[in-house]
């Protein structure tokens, strides 16, 4: 089932299979209702209506409590359905002094107004529960108020450090932990450290702490067995100029102390992390476009690279065994559906102008739209099975607009996985052949032949990449067989090189002269260990261009050494010059 929310007024929609109105909630007609929410399991609905905020029980259409807040813009159920948090808009009277509360707490049984706080930023206006409802948390004035059982009377303990700007629960059962991210002043770098509830004091408390310079920003993303954060640090400016969206950097913290910076293969902004259902493992979309789209593992090594392409954003399903690449906003819809046990292609359909996308809680179906303010015309929604069928269709009237549109959640468990399908499920709409937009020509060209040229050569998947001699993709036991003789072949290279750095010099390419592979000994021992030294440096530059040939993905220390293979060839060639 779904909610809809336009300028046709606020109904709930059955399906799939069946996409009727549902009768739960009768039509909300007007454009009154701001803001909607359905509790976590699904079973509440709230919704204003422009006076009053109506909670109904989804199951029996019973109408629990109206609340009478016109002015709400924020509403949010807590895990368990205990309570229910509203936020308008904070003010002040005109005489200066303190505006009234904004921020109700309402008990969902009783209907009574638990607690009233001022909160007068809408980002992070929502207290943060446990899943079991047992603490929740609140940033307040820099640091952060835990209360118990919902008590909302007594601060049960406090986090103090110099200014949290940030925090996050993680997800799951006790024992509870807690990620703070500490903006840097004064030439102090910025940091997030994770702690567990309600060990906050002394010095060795915090569980990991994880330090950077560049960051005016950081979004932390637990994973859901709360074992690890990954945290993006972005910066306003990008000091070097290569971009208008400032500088991305991407870290991992794991509880039990390790902490990593991922090292991305491609330059340019991070668009968007998701963790797997899993917790093992992680997809980052990145790089100047065309991006790239990686899946690492917990030690931060890349697990596959699926090339690149025009997409900004990721969405595993939520049993975690698809992997949906999507390319929204700016770009023009198109989606990439894989099946990450097998790393393979399941569809390739294209959602043009969407503006939203959603996975249905049954793991099979997918939600997109294009609602306004975002894009104020050919607003409406689609229901795509997986596979790239569109199930179901609704566009809005020309003069009418589409503001928001969401699946009933439900809790993990209720819909079991079911084995992935290649073969696109039958419909009853009819497909549509997306519009291709023919490429601007100027007048000088316009009465000559067309010519194939990209700006960007899209990179293929690595086991779609064409193999010396064999034209065929690798699959997945082909690929790890393949890195495992890689690896063996890398180690035998270095322990060799370890034993006679100096039996076999480094092959010296057609430009350098004859002399650099010459041994001679200029009686100087001090010339000579340098000699030794560069040739040995050479060498395993010379290894590194071997191993990079074969397709390995090299380590950001590795590149730089071979940028150095020229200064280095220099240096040996003045050396033995001068002998």
């Amino acid at each position: 089932m779904r909610m809809v929310r336009g300028s046709e007024g606020l109904y709930m929609v059955n399906g799939p299979p069946h996409f009727t109105e549902s009768t739960v909630l009768p039509r909300e007609s007007g454009k009154n209702c701001k803001v909607y929410t359905f509790s976590k399991d699904g079973t509440l609905f709230a919704w204003g209506d422009g006076e009053k905020i109506n909670i109904i029980n989804v199951t029996n259409k019973r109408l629990l409590h109206s609340f009478n807040l016109p002015k709400a813009v924020c509403l949010e159920f807590s895990p368990k359905n205990s309570v229910l948090a509203t936020w308008q808009p904070y003010t002040t009277s005109k005489d200066g002094t303190a505006g009234i509360p904004n921020l109700q707490l309402y008990d969902v049984k009783t209907g009574t107004c638990l607690k009233s706080f001022n909160q007068k930023k809408m980002q992070n206006w929502c207290p943060s529960w446990s899943e079991d409802e047992t603490i929740c948390a609140r940033n307040v004035n820099n640091e952060v108020h835990f209360f118990e059982s919902n008590n909302f009377n007594t601060i049960t303990n406090k986090l103090h450090l110099q200014k949290i700007s940030d925090f996050v629960l993680s997800p799951g059962p006790q024992p509870y932990k807690v990620a703070v991210y500490v903006p840097g002043s004064k030439g102090a770098p910025s940091f997030v450290r994770l702690y567990q509830y309600p060990n906050f004091d002394g010095p060795h408390a915090a569980l990991a702490n994880k330090s950077f310079f560049k960051a005016d920003k950081v979004t932390m993303l637990w994973n859901k067995k709360a074992t690890a954060v990954l945290v993006i640090a972005s910066t306003d400016v990008d000091k070097t100029g290569a971009s208008y969206y400032g500088e991305q950097t991407l870290h991992y913290i794991a509880t039990n102390g390790e902490s990593a910076v991922v090292q991305l293969p491609k330059n340019g902004p991070i668009y968007d992390v998701v963790w797997n259902s899993s917790s093992t493992e992680f997809c980052a979309v990145y790089g100047f476009m065309p991006a790239k789209a990686t899946i690492f593992n917990l030690k931060c090594d890349p697990v596959f690279d699926f090339g690149t392409g025009p997409r900004n954003a990721a969405y595993y399903s939520p049993h975690g065994h698809i992997l949906v690449l999507a390319g929204f906003g700016n770009l023009r819809g198109q989606m990439e559906v894989w099946d990450v046990k097998n790393y393979k292609l399941i569809s390739k359909p294209v959602a043009s102008d969407s503006t939203y996308f959603a996975w249905c809680p049954d793991g099979e179906h997918i939600l997109t739209a294009t609602c306004a303010p975002r894009l104020r015309v050919n607003n409406g929604y689609k229901i795509w099975h997986y596979t790239g069928s569109v199930l179901h269709k609704y566009d809005v009237p020309s003069n009418g607009e589409l503001w928001q549109v969401s699946w009933q959640p439900f809790l993990d468990g209720i819909f079991p996985a079911k084995t992935i399908t290649y073969q696109a499920v039958p419909s009853d709409v009819p497909s549509e052949e997306p519009k291709v937009a023919t490429a601007y020509r100027p007048p000088a060209l316009r009465n000559k032949p067309i010519t194939n040229s990209k700006l960007h050569e899209d990179e293929p998947p690595q086991n779609m990449k064409p193999q010396p001699g064999n034209d065929k993709p690798l699959s997945k036991t082909a690929l790890k067989n393949q890195r495992k003789h890689e690896a063996k072949k890398a180690a035998k290279q270095e322990a060799r090189s370890d034993k006679s750095p100096d039996l076999a010099p480094t092959p010296a390419p057609q430009s350098t002269p004859r002399n650099t592979l010459s041994h001679s000994t200029s009686g100087d021992p001090e010339i000579d260990r340098k000699i030794k030294n560069l040739r040995k440096k050479l060498k395993a530059i010379e290894q590194l261009k071997e191993q990079a040939a074969t397709g390995k993905q090299l380590e950001k220390n590795q590149l730089e050494k071979i940028q150095k293979e020229k200064a280095l060839l220099q240096e040996l060639e003045d050396l033995e010059l001068g002998i």
